[in-house]
């Protein structure tokens, strides 16, 4: 397929804790009380759409995939000759270990964008004659580009894949479409109409190779820093739009000119 031209490399890449604790939030379940097979089974759909992309999964998702598969198995096996003073034992529940590490993972993720927000307001308060600038004259930084993350670009992914048409078995057919056109493709769009939604990208598209190659575009001008991607709200539609032109310099002349590099999610 066209895209194998292209090989993400995430440098900066969240693990597969987070990749619970966003399937977590999305479900909106109890941290204490996950629904295993569910949670077992949206992780594995993104984990095979990661593997599709090659996006270079690290070593830590499959182990994580085992993990939840074995949880899942423990669940479902029956439980003989338990002692009933022992039921009620956190350390009966397959599951602990796991939750375990998930509260105490998000206790330092929730530290880390407190301090994120402090840092943005920090650098947004000026002193001037003497005097420090009020809270109430810095901007709201709404929804930046940081709190819209791999796993929402491959949550909005999944919806637009749903929808293509199916291959027909034993059709072969010239790829028409490659990453590097794409990426032409998403700037000019982006930079002639100024901004468009996730959804409407993939609208008229036919094919599931040209779905992937626009999304694997979208990943790499992303890294370029020659769009963003904002959202209005938690889970909802992304919105892409024009990058930083500064940041885009400091990373390279254009898009075209990395044939690998790191998606920053």
């Amino acid at each position: 397929m066209a895209q194998d031209e292209y090989k993400v490399d995430l440098e900066v890449f969240e693990g597969p804790l987070d990749l619970l604790l966003y399937l977590i939030r999305k479900d909106e379940v109890d941290i204490y009380d996950i629904p295993i097979e569910r949670i077992t089974n949206q992780y594995m759909e993104y984990l095979g759409v990661m593997q599709m992309l090659d996006l270079n999964i690290a070593g830590e998702f499959i182990v994580m995939a085992a993990t939840l598969m074995m949880i899942k198995s423990r669940m479902l096996l029956p439980v003989e000759d338990q002692n009933p003073e022992e039921e009620e034992d956190e350390g009966d529940d397959p599951r602990w270990d796991l939750v375990r590490q998930l509260v105490e993972y998000k206790k330092y993720k929730d530290i880390a964008g407190q301090l994120q927000e402090r840092e943005y307001y920090q650098e947004h308060v000026f002193g001037y004659g003497g005097s420090n600038a009020g809270a109430k004259d810095v901007e709201d930084p709404g929804v930046a580009l940081h709190d819209v993350n791999l796993f929402d670009l491959i949550s909005a992914f999944q919806e637009v894949l749903k929808k293509a048409p199916p291959e027909e078995l034993g059709e072969i057919a010239e790829d028409r479409f490659t990453v590097a056109d794409q990426i032409d493709t998403v700037l000019k769009t982006v930079r002639t109409d100024g901004h468009i939604r996730f959804s409407q990208m993939f609208g008229r598209m036919a094919s599931r190779n040209e779905i992937i190659c626009t999304f694997l575009a979208v990943l790499e001008l992303l890294r370029l820093r020659q769009i963003s991607a904002v959202q209005d709200d938690h889970f909802g539609d992304i919105l892409i739009q024009p990058g930083n032109p500064d940041e885009a310099m400091e990373l390279g002349e254009g898009a075209g000119s990395s044939e690998e590099g790191a998606v920053h999610a």
